[in-house]
């Protein structure tokens, strides 16, 4: 008889559980890789909106010369940037645009983590992924249609104040898109912990998350590669194919996405298993199957059925709760400890992590003098520097059991090294390069720990007694302050950067600071303390 393969053995080796948890980790990796695939565009053709064409005018003016000396040329270094961002004051209207998407985002973060509680939270997320999608293509065809009015790219309630005019009214969509894009856009953070929180225990919570997280980063690196192949010839298609992305990915999730893994349970239950028959007076008797091995191989054991003695032994029977604990509430989350102390650090480090999201690409192609696509590509170094930060603040974490003080020395350490990446990025592209891998990592590193393990770890605090119904809220409640820093980081960008990029680097030092600052009295409780489980810094009880 031929041997079993070896892939053969290695799918069996596998329990079933562990096949759903390996389906849960991937199939949540994509979605929320679809998610940040969808946000990265406009960071990449924020180059294409502004940019200098006085080679385009010179060129038109040569060739125009000939037959139209005596006339001046009409083209000027402005030509081809797309109206309105042709202004002086484009880094504002950009900065304005980031801020209405992440103002947004930030306030549906608060409303989706309770929603998320008290509906299925696959629905919910598919719902929000496919709304997702249709707006992010929606926004794309802004280049479609040649729209160019300024009432785009102001904020919404500019636009909601002037809606009674209906030339802003028709001005307006697009910016109201890009909000309502990041009201749906909410629903996937929130879910997504959730799911993964249910499916893995808290022993090695910092390894396994800080891989998840890298979701990230791999969405950020492949929106930048989308956008950036269009960004030149047709900058709509960087928004229309990442929305029908997001939208596939959301109709998989409808399918294939398993919450709990007590959802499984009424799927076997309909399914009467091998062992199991129907006894006296309507009961079910178990049976006990001992195998019988002497006359197979090991290879026929993996794969066929054996003959069995079974034994009956007394019926369980398990008595279900009737009553289920209650969501948790906002303001109780609230009062979970560390809960607030970590909020308050992530608003300030994903102001400094969106700051690069959004303006990178633009600061490259000034600083080193590249086109939109060349400084797109080299932005996803960052991005590959956070992938590697984020796992080893993970795996530092499990290791010495203290995650506030992983997350303060990398804060501690990226202040500094903001600062020489602004000045190393003048001295050519291979000191760029570097530093833009240890800025991500730094950078990235305290940001992910925060929103991955530290979510999970609160939202099944010891103090919520065996109550499943709070992470989704507690990760709602830590992204969403977060998300304020997100939307005040690249707002603050577009309007310091007009005095010079010096001042931005200052505003990410002093954020980085910041952050540091809140997270100090978390690792004192840690160093005085004698633990050393990953979760100890969120057990401890308050003052």
């Amino acid at each position: 008889m031929a041997p079993v393969p070896p892939g053969i053995r290695l799918m069996v080796s596998f329990d079933r559980d562990q096949w759903y948890r390996a389906l849960t980790f991937i199939l949540t990796f994509l979605l929320y890789t679809s998610f940040h695939l969808s946000r990265k565009p406009i960071s990449i053709i924020k180059s294409e909106l502004h940019k200098n064409c006085s080679s385009v005018s010179e060129i038109s003016t040569a060739s125009s010369s000939s037959q139209q000396a005596s006339l001046p040329s009409k083209h000027n270094d402005m030509d081809c940037s797309w109206k309105p961002f042709d202004k002086s004051n484009y880094k504002q209207l950009l900065g304005a645009m980031d801020y209405s998407f992440l103002c947004a985002y930030a306030v549906g973060m608060y409303l989706s983590g309770i929603i998320g509680e008290r509906l299925p939270i696959r629905l919910y997320l598919t719902v929000g992924m496919l709304a997702s999608g249709l707006f992010t293509c929606l926004f794309g065809l802004g280049y479609v249609y040649n729209i160019h009015s300024l009432g785009f790219y102001i904020c919404i309630q500019a636009c909601c104040c002037c809606a009674e005019n209906l030339q802003l009214r028709c001005a307006c969509v697009k910016d109201k898109l890009r909000v309502a894009n990041g009201l749906v856009q909410t629903t996937g953070w929130p879910s997504v912990v959730t799911c993964i929180g249910n499916w893995f225990g808290k022993g090695r919570r910092g390894l396994i998350m800080g891989l998840w997280n890298s979701h990230t980063s791999v969405g950020n690196i492949l929106g930048s590669l989308i956008a950036g192949y269009w960004v030149s010839s047709n900058w709509g298609l960087s928004f229309i194919v990442p929305g029908i992305i997001i939208a596939i990915m959301g109709v998989f999730c409808f399918f294939f996405l398993i919450e709990h893994p007590n959802d499984l349970k009424s799927v076997y239950a309909q399914n009467s298993p091998p062992g199991k028959s129907l006894g006296v007076n309507g009961h079910h008797e178990v049976y006990l199957q001992h195998k019988n091995t002497k006359n197979q191989s090991y290879d026929v054991e993996l794969l066929l059925p054996r003959d069995s003695v079974c034994v009956p032994v007394q019926p369980v029977v398990v008595v279900k709760s009737e009553s289920e604990p209650s969501a948790i509430s906002f303001t109780g989350a609230l009062q979970i400890p560390g809960v607030i102390d970590f909020s308050l650090c992530l608003l300030f480090a994903k102001l400094v992590s969106y700051t690069f999201l959004f303006w990178l690409p633009l600061y490259i192609t000034k600083a080193a003098h590249l086109d939109a696509k060349e400084a797109g590509d080299l932005s996803t170094l960052f991005d590959v520097g956070g992938i590697v930060g984020g796992i080893l603040a993970g795996v530092i974490s499990d290791k010495l059991g203290k995650r506030a003080t992983t997350c303060a020395v990398m804060l501690l350490l990226a202040a500094p090294t903001l600062y020489g990446f602004s000045m190393i990025s003048e001295f050519g592209l291979g000191p760029t390069i570097g530093m833009l891998l240890v800025c991500g990592g730094l950078v990235n590193g305290p940001y992910a720990l925060i929103t991955t393990a530290v979510s999970a770890d609160l939202g099944t605090h010891k103090s919520l007694k065996g109550n499943a119904r709070a992470l989704s809220t507690v990760t709602a409640i830590i992204d969403g302050t977060g998300s304020v820093g997100a939307a005040l980081g690249p707002l603050l960008a577009g309007l310091l950067s007009s005095g010079g990029w010096d001042q931005v680097f200052y505003m990410l030092m002093t954020a980085d600071f910041l952050a540091l600052l809140f997270l100090l009295r978390l690792v004192k409780k840690e160093l005085d303390s004698t633990k050393s489980r990953p979760i100890s810094i969120v057990q401890l009880k308050e003052h």
